[in-house]
Order: structure tokens, then C-alpha cells, then sequence
């Protein structure tokens, strides 16, 4: 067991609350056979990383923002086998109003399409790839969170599923909770704590502006 007490909890979304690997895999392989890209290639750095990033990486060739629009609508209409992570509503309605929020290397509309899909709300606060110059692992999109709920970095406890969005927490000065959802628990070695099912976290307020979260 270990105990944090933090302000405000930042989610990441795929892989956190929602499990869209399947949706991910599919699309990303799709996209990789129509370009002449090694799937295998893309699927090993695409987990946690802006599809802007991603693209940049395997194929400079093209034209990277046009094809964001394109893998991303594809991606937001693609439906099947995505589901909401076991416990992530019972865990997001634990968490006082104004309290959470999400931090996300997907578009907005890739966000929403999911959150809306699930059922789960869409909170005050979503910073998404439109929202930053540089994504994870570096540490701008959490920062940007944290900024953006009025909450210090140091106070913020994140919950990640990928390497690096918990590169991007840490170097931002944030505690972490790993999720073996994406990686198994090795690969998720820098956070603070690592669980494998989101019921493990429980929150709690004590009603003076701080969270008392609990991992079992």
C-alpha cells in the first residue's frame, strides 16, 4: 500500500479510463500498410506519443498534419472493442468537482469522440494535442494541466499507463501512479507506485482542499 495526498489528479485517457488499444492497434496498422510503414515499427513508440509525433517519426516524408486529421477521424469513428476501464467511473465520481482532470497525447475530437462513447464525463480541463508545442514525454502537456486547474505541479498526482507519460509527470515534478494496462509493471519503473487495476485507488477529501488517495 502506499498513501498520497495531493490537490487535484491528472488522467491520462487511453489506457487510463478508457481501453481503446484495440481501436489504436487497428487504425495505426491500417494507416502503416496504406504508407508503406513498418506497423511493427509505429506500434512500438505510437502507445502515449501525439499521432503528430508518431508521424514525424516513421514517415518525414509526408505531410504529418494532414495525416493526423485523417488516422485521427478514423480513429474517433471507430468504435469497436473500445471500452471504459473497469472502475474509472467509480473512481472519476470519488474525485470532488473541478478536482480532475485529463491530459491526453490524442486531438480533442478523439478525446471527446471516447469520453462521450463511454459515458464518462468530459471534464473543465482536457489539454489534448492541439494544446501543446511539445508532447509527452516531455513535460509541457502536464504542466499545462496543472497551470490550467490552478493547482502547483507539486501538489498534482497523475495516473499513467505509458512510459512516456510518466516521463512527462516526473519531469514535471508530479507524483505517479503506473497502470499496467498498456505495459506490463517493469516498463512503468519510474512512478511512484504501480497497480493493476484502477478499484486499487481510492480518494478521499478531507474537506480542506486536499485528496488522501490510497493504492493497494
Amino acid at each position: 500500500m502506499s498513501i498520497f495526498h495531493c490537490a487535484a489528479i491528472l488522467f491520462d485517457l487511453d489506457g487510463v479510463l478508457v481501453d481503446s488499444t484495440r481501436s489504436v492497434d487497428r487504425q495505426w496498422r491500417a494507416w502503416a500498410r496504406q504508407k508503406g510503414v513498418d506497423g511493427d515499427r509505429v506500434m512500438a513508440i505510437a502507445h502515449g506519443v501525439r499521432t503528430i509525433e508518431v508521424i514525424r517519426t516513421v514517415a518525414p516524408h509526408l505531410d504529418a498534419d494532414a495525416e493526423v486529421w485523417e488516422l485521427e477521424n478514423r480513429e474517433a469513428d471507430d468504435h469497436e472493442g473500445v471500452e471504459i476501464m473497469p472502475g474509472a467511473i467509480e473512481l472519476i465520481r470519488s474525485i470532488p468537482e473541478g478536482r480532475w482532470c485529463v491530459v491526453t497525447s490524442g486531438t480533442r475530437l478523439l478525446a471527446s469522440a471516447r469520453l462521450r462513447f463511454g459515458g464518462l464525463p468530459v471534464p473543465k480541463i482536457l489539454v489534448t494535442a492541439e494544446d501543446v508545442a511539445n508532447g509527452k514525454p516531455h513535460p509541457e502537456p502536464y504542466l499545462m494541466g496543472a497551470e490550467r486547474m490552478g493547482v502547483n505541479p507539486a501538489d498534482c498526482l497523475v495516473i499513467e499507463d505509458a512510459p512516456a507519460g510518466i516521463q512527462s509527470a516526473r519531469a514535471g515534478g508530479m507524483k505517479v501512479i503506473g497502470l499496467t494496462s498498456t505495459y506490463p509493471a517493469a516498463r512503468l519503473n519510474e512512478a511512484d507506485f504501480v497497480v493493476q487495476r484502477l478499484p486499487q485507488i481510492q480518494v478521499t477529501s478531507n474537506g480542506s482542499g486536499m485528496l488522501t488517495v490510497r493504492t493497494s
